[in-house]
């Protein structure tokens, strides 16, 4: 189940972070880059834990 989660989570904040890209305001657009990239983290882990069974 926690592998679920980690991908909603995941998906979530990687289109929080592409809609803050899109902002005028540079520290606002580097905050979304970084929020992207955190969301792809999650959806690997997420994948990473469906292969291993949550048991990690």
């Amino acid at each position: 189940m926690g592998e679920l989660v980690d991908k909603i989570k995941g998906n979530v904040n990687e289109a929080v972070g592409k809609a803050k890209q899109q902002s005028n305001d540079p520290e606002t657009r580097a905050d979304g880059a970084a929020q992207e990239g955190k969301g792809k983290a999650q959806q690997l882990g997420g994948k990473i834990k469906g292969a291993l069974g949550d048991d990690i």
